[in-house]
């Protein structure tokens, strides 16, 4: 479970840069993935909205793989010059193998950004279709934030819970990527 936000640093936006390589590698691996996590929220807000950071989690990418599909998936990720990187967890059991992939790019300003990719491979997912992305359903991904997923503190995943109690279809809600209310 994700810690309290810092009700004082709301507002605060994700560097273009870190969406736009975020894109850039989802949109090569897009027929074979289900996006869950922060991108699976991002995908289902309203286009054009606000990056902002307490919203929608672009730290990293989490992905489900299909097993047929696995293997396309690493070549992709291979080709775009990510390498598989070891994790505390690749050695515990698992329904879902999880996987972690990096690669660290050199941007204009001299600065590194490493992208991180978490994959796991899954083949019983709900999923719905989302601003032209496969998402995992939303409720199912409300799921995951007990064992898979660690942010459940982002406004998406409050509003999505709220809205969805409410019978209201959290997808396209702009309170998906709205600053809540701090009174």
């Amino acid at each position: 479970m994700g810690a309290p936000h810092h009700i004082k640093r709301y507002g605060e936006v994700w560097p273009e840069y870190r969406i736009q390589t975020g894109l850039e590698i989802l949109e090569k691996l897009k027929d074979i993935i289900i996006i869950s996590g922060g991108w699976a929220w991002h995908f289902m807000s309203e286009i054009g909205h606000t990056e902002y950071k307490h919203a929608h989690d672009h730290k990293d990418i989490d992905v489900f793989v299909k097993k047929e599909n696995v293997a396309e998936a690493v070549m992709i990720l291979q080709q775009d010059g990510f390498q598989k990187v070891w994790t505390r967890y690749d050695h515990l059991p698992s329904e879902e193998n999880f996987r972690r992939y990096e690669k660290t790019i050199e941007l204009e300003n001299g600065k590194f950004l490493r992208i991180t990719i978490d994959f796991f491979e899954r083949n019983d997912l709900e999923t719905i279709e989302a601003n032209g992305f496969t998402v995992v359903r939303p409720d199912v991904l409300l799921s995951f934030y007990r064992n898979i997923h660690s942010s459940d503190k982002c406004w998406a995943i409050m509003a999505a819970k709220h809205l969805l109690e409410k019978g209201i279809d959290p997808v396209g809600h702009p309170k998906l990527s709205e600053i809540p209310k701090t009174d």
